[in-house]
């Protein structure tokens, strides 16, 4: 047995069960108790039953005993956001509305997880219909803090050692910035990669599946075991993936050209964050060319707003006007505001969405990534909201693939997140340029 299982990367911990030094039994007896001693504080599961996640470790086990074939991820715990459904878990969707609710049905991506051997321990805490209204769940690193949204409880799970993965989902900024603010490698893959049949739609046009995991491979081995084709996911596309491990794990043939974008928005970072990258762009040094986009481009915060808000009222529409005294004061404004945008506004926005993503497909025959911040700082104080998703919102908008490294610490001690983007499809590509840019600088740090 390996002392402190918990601690082990996914990478680690498959390697120590293929091995025989580890067993999953123990592994998830280790993530358990690390939950049990930490929860409380952190409140990052909304659901979790530790005899059936034991029961399917020992079912893994078995499975390697008999010298049976064995999937990516065997053996492994994982924590998925409360929108995903299962069958044999309640689907609560952050909300009391629908506190019990249980389907008969898994998600998709819950049929990849265990075609692949995954643990399933439980769902973790989203925010309110996986929109702007926070949950209890709070910072590991401090629980004075806030671990983001609407991904709240997968991140905090990671950052916390109670799973080495978990997955969420991104609609505006829900998986970057919340790994930003835990301290967590975050990706979300290009859209359509991952799907979505199952899982709470607010937005059919923006909404993407993410991982959350504690090395860059972990998030890469976990993507591939969830993407595939899905007939029932209108953005699901029928082509082969690409090899995210492999990308994660390759060396670059060519020093990576990357771009930074002087967005007017760029105004809201912290000091402490400015700082931090005015010292990560002066080490690349002329790795980065520093560009002054069209004002268009920052138009497009505009864009995602109305398409997103739009949408979430077509498809949860039933639900706000019949439970609409059970609906936090946060997001009963939003709902109200959504209420009047017209057909024709809505329509207009999805075609600049697609113009921005032919932009894009442009953009990226010349540079390998976009490098830009996760978050706009620290997360902020707990009850003071999830954090500024802007940072995000181009990308998403787009359907771009976006990494979070957790490369910067800020004034108070909390991580802060480097953004990579790139070019959709070619996520393989964005990962190897990840794996040589936390290489590069923790070079040139030592």
């Amino acid at each position: 047995m390996i002392n402190e299982s918990y601690k082990l990367t996914a990478s680690e911990a498959l390697a120590a069960i293929a091995s025989g030094k580890l067993s999953s039994v123990e592994l998830v007896k280790s993530c358990l108790a690390q939950i049990e001693a930490t929860d409380s504080t952190i409140k990052a599961w909304a659901f979790l039953d530790g005899d059936a996640a034991l029961a399917q470790a020992a079912e893994c086990d078995r499975i390697r005993k008999a010298g049976l074939a064995t999937g990516p991820l065997h053996g492994i715990p994982v924590g998925l956001k409360d929108i995903i459904d299962t069958a044999r878990m309640p689907t609560q969707r952050g909300t009391p509305i629908f506190a019990g609710r249980q389907t008969e049905h898994v998600a998709r991506l819950v049929e990849r997880l265990r075609e692949a051997g995954a643990v399933i321990m439980g769902k973790t805490v989203t925010t309110e219909l996986a929109f702007v209204h926070a949950n209890e769940t709070r910072n590991p690193h401090n629980a004075d803090h806030s671990p983001g949204g609407s991904s709240s409880g997968s991140a905090a799970a990671v950052a916390a050692h109670h799973v080495p993965l978990a997955v969420g989902t991104q609609t505006n900024g829900s998986v970057i910035r919340p790994a930003s603010f835990c301290g967590t490698f975050g990706f979300k893959p290009t859209r359509g990669v991952i799907s979505r049949s199952g899982l709470l739609q607010t937005s059919v046009s923006l909404d993407q599946v993410g991982c959350f995991g504690r090395s860059l491979a972990d998030v890469a081995l976990l993507t591939d075991a969830l993407g595939c084709y899905d007939q029932h996911d209108p953005v699901s596309f029928a082509r082969p993936r690409p090899n995210m491990l492999a990308g994660a794990q390759a060396e670059v043939p060519v020093t990576p050209e990357l771009a930074w974008f002087n967005l007017p928005f760029n105004d809201r970072l912290s000091d402490d964050s400015r700082d931090g990258f005015d010292a990560v762009l002066e080490i690349l040094g002329p790795q980065v060319t520093r560009m002054e986009p069209a004002d268009t481009l920052s138009n497009l915060v505009v864009v995602q707003a109305r398409i997103h808000e739009y949408e979430i009222v077509q498809h949860q529409g039933a639900v706000f006007d019949k439970y609409w005294d059970q609906i936090s004061e946060t997001l009963k404004p939003v709902i109200t505001r959504a209420r009047q945008i017209t057909k024709t506004e809505y329509e207009d926005a999805l075609a600049v969405k697609a113009s921005a993503e032919a932009f894009f497909a442009n953009f990226f025959v010349d540079y390998d990534a976009i490098i830009a911040p996760s978050a706009a700082g620290e997360a902020p104080k707990f009850g003071k909201g999830t954090g500024d998703p802007i940072f995000c919102t181009l990308w998403t908008l787009a359907g771009l693939p976006c990494v979070s490294l957790p490369l910067l610490v800020g004034e108070n001690g909390l991580p802060i997140g480097v953004q990579l983007i790139g070019p959709a499809e070619k996520d393989d590509r964005l990962l190897r340029t990840a794996r040589w840019v936390q290489k590069y600088l923790a070079e040139t740090a030592d």
